[in-house]
């Protein structure tokens, strides 16, 4: 696994954070007024009878990012983005980007792990974003934009902590991975406001969208191409 890691990161060129223009949180907030509420587009209505989920928390900079990478990857059922981490009781949006409510904006993913591994997850996780940059993402600053893996079990834990310390000793980044794991806890975690759901699918035409967003899936698509929902690649 960790030659994979390596070879991949040679050739995945996505260390840009989610939002690279000035004003990030100022331009996300301005888009999102006047935006309806949609229902998700991966219901778990749709999964087969019988079939187990697990749940993966991951926070990576902006949220809308992190949705629209892993909601093409296969065996993802569904992909919530949310508040993880924090002290505030069902804080809002603006509270979070205050950064004072601890909270990281965080995707929640439920998967069959029949179909994708958490090792995948973590994989893709961890070359999708810069992970060396302490609450920070390009120009998104603020522990709410921490680079972290919020565990849900020991096994999740373990492998969090293996893989990451495998990524600094091989040398794949130019500085220390700085992502926290943390332990995901039911009583702090918060799905985000409706809007916030399925954003980058719902407003593919938003200026952030276009030149934030549609890069960084891009290039998610040529590097796990073989990894997308109906690929045919072996």
């Amino acid at each position: 696994m960790k030659s994979i890691y390596i070879a991949l990161f040679s050739t995945f060129i996505c260390m840009s954070a989610c939002a690279s223009e000035p004003g990030a949180d100022e331009t996300r907030t301005a888009q999102v007024k006047n935006v309806e509420p949609t229902e998700s587009v991966m219901s778990l209505d749709e999964i087969p009878p019988g079939m187990e989920l697990h749940k993966a928390t991951f926070g990576a900079g902006c949220f809308w990012c992190v949705e629209a990478v892993f909601q093409e990857l296969q065996g993802v059922y569904k992909v919530e983005s949310g508040y993880a981490g924090g002290e505030k009781n069902n804080p809002t949006y603006k509270e979070v980007c205050s950064g004072t409510t601890g909270h990281a904006e965080v995707a929640q993913i439920s998967f069959n792990p029949r179909e994708v591994s958490y090792e995948e997850l973590l994989e893709v996780f961890w070359q999708t974003h810069d992970p060396t940059t302490l609450n920070r993402q390009g120009n998104d600053v603020g522990t709410q934009y921490r680079s972290a893996v919020f565990y849900h079990n020991a096994e999740q834990k373990q492998k969090a902590e293996f893989y990451k310390e495998q990524l600094n000793n091989s040398g794949a980044f130019d500085n220390p991975i700085v992502t926290t794991i943390e332990e995901y806890r039911d009583d702090n975690y918060f799905p985000a406001e409706d809007y916030h759901q399925n954003y980058y699918s719902e407003n593919p035409n938003q200026g952030y969208c276009q030149f934030v967003i549609a890069p960084k899936v891009d290039k998610f698509r040529k590097a796990f191409k073989a990894k997308l929902k109906g690929s045919t690649v072996k």
